[in-house]
């Protein structure tokens, strides 16, 4: 699905079957699109990504900081017990390149539609 206004052009990801499991992947979602930002849920996201020793997490930030992109996570974080995860989360929302929001609507709200 695509949100456009502007230049802000987004794609949301609604396949629920895709999952994102390592960093080739964004790459290859970030090849297709002519966005400039990805709305994705929790969901679509591998485990491995909210395990921070696995450094999946960094490869797929890294990428969007590469590519000048941004990203959005949709999903219920309040379950996160890792401190270094809540940290993440709490850095990048106040950064704003990678956004984790409850809601489409919160992120394109932040993305500025």
């Amino acid at each position: 699905m695509e949100h456009n206004r502007h230049a802000n052009d987004i794609v949301e990801i609604t396949e629920p079957r895709l999952i994102v499991s390592n960093a080739g992947d964004i790459l290859d979602l970030l090849a297709n699109t002519h966005a400039k930002a990805l709305i994705l849920r929790r969901e679509q996201l591998a485990p491995e990504f909210f395990d921070l020793k696995t450094g999946l997490a960094g490869d797929i930030l890294q990428k969007f900081s590469t590519y000048d992109k941004r990203l959005a996570i949709i999903g219920d974080f309040s379950d996160v017990t890792s401190k270094a995860l809540r940290d993440l989360i709490y850095e990048c929302n106040q950064v704003g390149r990678t956004i984790f929001v409850p809601t489409t609507q919160a992120a394109l709200e932040i993305f500025g539609l």
